[in-house]
């Protein structure tokens, strides 16, 4: 992934993306209040490459994901090299294949040591904001699915799962997932994203046989969409494959 420096965190004031809000309420008599994000839906898609067998998921940086892991390493106590967990760069997938880079710190934070950008980087589903009011969701799934990951599927060959909330305490958004089968006839670029949108994703594929060991493997970052969906696909899916998913 992309080096990263110069961070510098300041007030979010104004953005296209959330909006912080407060509301107070009566809960059986008791006054109380509660802060939240206004945020948009999203899509997920569960990619299943039938041509080798394969989950395709996509691999990128993310900024909160870094900053959290940045201030839980200010506020721990700095580790010997022989107490410090290693698992990461061991994992089935190299997370942490990264470069490491230097020490540096974020205006106003002294001399705080930045972790390696591979801390902010995780292993998640092909997914996408729902923000486009036009477009049915099994159509921006499709878009997202081009153009993060390479495939072009019909929208009408993308199969609901199911649909959940997603950071209940914060947000409160809602997540529809969905499972494409792809094969190699359908791929038509690299995928990566749009760079107009400044998105850096790398796509990954996980072998069907190794996808539990993947999904249970604490060391690799990812998201619970990975878990959740891995294990859709074993209860509803591996049979008409007849390949173990080594749970």
């Amino acid at each position: 992934m992309e080096e990263i420096n110069n961070v510098d965190v300041t007030p979010c004031t104004e953005s296209d993306y959330l909006k912080p809000l407060r509301v107070h309420y009566n809960q059986n008599g008791t006054k109380k209040s509660w802060d939240f994000m206004r945020t948009h839906d999203s899509v997920s898609v569960l990619i299943f490459n039938t041509s080798s067998h394969c989950f395709v998921l996509v691999k990128q940086f993310r900024p909160a994901v870094y900053m959290c892991e940045w201030e839980r390493t200010k506020t721990q106590p700095p580790q010997s090299p022989e107490n410090t967990e290693e698992g990461v760069s061991e994992a089935t997938e190299p997370a942490a294949a990264e470069s490491q880079e230097g020490p540096s710190a974020v205006e106003g934070e002294g001399s705080s040591e930045r972790p390696p950008a591979s801390a902010g980087v995780t292993y998640e589903l092909c997914a996408g904001l729902v923000d486009k009011p036009n477009l049915s969701l099994e159509e921006i799934a499709r878009q997202e699915v081009l153009e993060e990951c390479g495939y072009d599927v019909p929208a009408s060959k993308l199969k609901r799962i199911t649909s959940y909330r997603s950071g209940v305490g914060v947000t409160g958004a809602k997540q529809t997932m969905f499972y494409a089968e792809v094969s190699d006839d359908n791929c038509v670029s690299a995928g990566g994203g749009e760079p107009r949108e400044g998105e850096l994703i790398e796509v990954v594929k996980v072998p069907l046989h190794e996808a539990m060991t993947f999904a249970y493997d604490e060391r690799i970052p990812k998201t619970m969409g990975i878990i959740f969906s891995f294990i859709w696909f074993h209860n509803n899916m591996s049979p008409k494959y007849k390949i173990s998913t080594n749970v």
